[in-house]
């Protein structure tokens, strides 16, 4: 490890690195209020060829993407039937 540093031992070489873990847990470095990983959930749904044809023709005209103007429509469909 030539410049680089480990974040949380700040140790410049393995064995340094190595030293450091022997003695420490890195439950003692954790923010429990703070999300070890974010994720982001996402689903397809297939949409018919001709459809999504028509619906990137409208999404360019208004200088957007497919996903973006179906995300859009979706949520003003649901929101008028709630």
């Amino acid at each position: 490890m030539a410049k680089n540093k480990s974040s949380i031992s700040q140790a410049d070489n393995y064995q340094a690195m190595g030293e450091f873990w022997d003695s420490h847990d890195f439950t003692d470095f954790d923010d429990p209020t703070r999300a070890d990983v974010v994720f982001e959930i996402r689903d397809t749904v297939r949409i018919e060829a001709e459809l999504l044809a028509k619906i990137e023709k409208v999404a360019a005209a208004r200088g957007i993407g497919a996903e973006t103007l179906i995300n859009l429509w979706l949520q003003e469909k649901v929101l008028a039937n709630l």
